[in-house]
């Protein structure tokens, strides 16, 4: 299992790479979710530490939040100045990588506002948002177990 913060700068530094000019906070939330649901999905087990909230715009991880949080703002663009650790492609293990790049490949190309809409429209966050208004703020937790058997089921 890696650390949060590893898989946020690798996506960061992989999209700045390509040219990516809409990376922001919002899409890297959704984005990290993604990531984490698909490997919960095909390995049964997290592939990193750290937990998503059921906030209205869409899964949260607390921790990413708290690191943009004083600078970034929901639709403030991320840069690679904004990396913790910008040595990442080199110290990240290439098993983790590939898993990364493999979600980037399918989700990448989403606005961060069309991910939110898909978040929006599955079962894991409709099911943490339960007895929410849709503007209400929620800090319920996704439950892992429900992420999992949601995204094998669409394997």
């Amino acid at each position: 299992m890696i650390q949060i913060n590893q898989a946020c700068d690798y996506i960061i530094f992989r999209l700045k790479v390509e040219g990516e000019s809409q990376l922001n906070h919002l899409k890297l939330q959704k984005l990290l979710y993604y990531v984490q649901s698909w490997h919960l999905a095909f390995y049964g087990e997290p592939f990193f530490n750290g937990k998503f909230q059921a906030w209205v715009h869409g899964p949260v991880n607390r921790a990413i939040y708290n690191r943009f949080k004083d600078s970034k703002y929901m639709y403030t663009t991320i840069n690679t100045s904004d990396l913790m650790e910008p040595e990442i492609v080199k110290t990240l293990d290439g098993d983790s990588k590939e898993h990364i790049d493999s979600v980037l490949e399918v989700y990448a190309g989403y606005s961060d506002t069309e991910l939110e809409a898909k978040t929006h429209a599955e079962t894991p966050w409709i099911d943490a948002r339960k007895g929410y208004e849709p503007f209400q703020r929620c800090e319920v937790e996704l439950d892992e177990s429900t992420i999992t058997r949601y995204y094998k089921a669409r394997l």
